[in-house]
């Protein structure tokens, strides 16, 4: 499963969503293959994650969940207003 937060006042493509099943999920993932060139790895409440910065500037970032080592959960919170708020660490080494 795969939940979008992208706060309230985004429309479109972009807008929040919910998906279910591998395929749904590659698929949307797919929509925003030109921005991995900007992702980075960091710690999402403690786990493994990832930050998209185009220009240094936060525009995603996105958790995972993994159990018996697939992963489970994406979760992505886009929402600019809630973004500006977090502290992104970035793992040693990465």
């Amino acid at each position: 499963m795969l939940r979008a937060d992208a706060g309230p006042l985004v429309t479109g493509v972009a807008a929040s969503k919910v998906a279910r099943g591998a395929a749904n999920v590659a698929k949307g993932a797919l929509m925003f293959r030109q921005y991995s060139q900007y992702a980075r790895l960091t710690l999402v409440n403690g786990s493994i994650g990832l930050v998209t910065a185009p220009e240094g500037r936060p525009m995603s970032v996105m958790g995972v969940t993994v159990v018996d080592g697939r992963i489970t959960g994406v979760y992505i919170l886009s929402d600019p207003e809630r973004l500006e708020r977090l502290d992104l660490a970035t793992p040693a080494g990465a």
